[in-house]
């Protein structure tokens, strides 16, 4: 099923979960942004894009707790608040419900975040260098 071309205004509130998501934000909000009452935003929103607001701007919060939980050592909660959701419990079930695994297993299932960290390779030169520390001049050029 293809949905019509987005209007503007519906556009505007999509940008905001886009955005904001970790704002407190809700479909009242994206409907004021979008400059429509509730009820009419959510029909509209919904025939647009193929879900409901609620179900896009949760959606994105989940993307992004994803992220946080692969590329960062943040707890399962502050991860949880940082995309601007309320209840670890209800975060739990949703994450679980989209990605097929808790916060935690999901992250279990990942390489620690320390594992990504890039090094510049003319420190790992450095440091990987041997050092001969017979004389004063090997020493002070290693410490410089």
């Amino acid at each position: 099923m293809t949905h019509p071309e987005p209007e503007r205004h519906l556009l505007r509130a999509r940008d905001l979960a886009d955005t904001r998501y970790a704002d407190p934000i809700d479909v009242g909000s994206m409907a004021s942004a979008a400059g429509l009452s509730r009820a009419h935003f959510s029909r509209s929103f919904t025939l647009a894009f193929g879900e409901s607001p609620g179900a896009y701007l949760l959606t994105r919060r989940l993307e992004r707790a994803a992220a946080l939980l692969r590329n960062t050592d943040h707890s399962v909660a502050e991860v949880c608040f940082e995309v601007g959701l309320a209840s670890v419990g209800s975060f739990t079930t949703s994450f679980k419900r989209i990605y097929g695994r808790t916060p935690t297993q999901y992250r279990a299932s990942n390489p620690p975040a320390a594992t990504w960290a890039i090094v510049p390779s003319c420190l790992i030169q450095e440091y990987a260098r041997r050092r001969n520390r017979t004389n004063r001049e090997d020493s002070a050029a290693g410490e410089g």
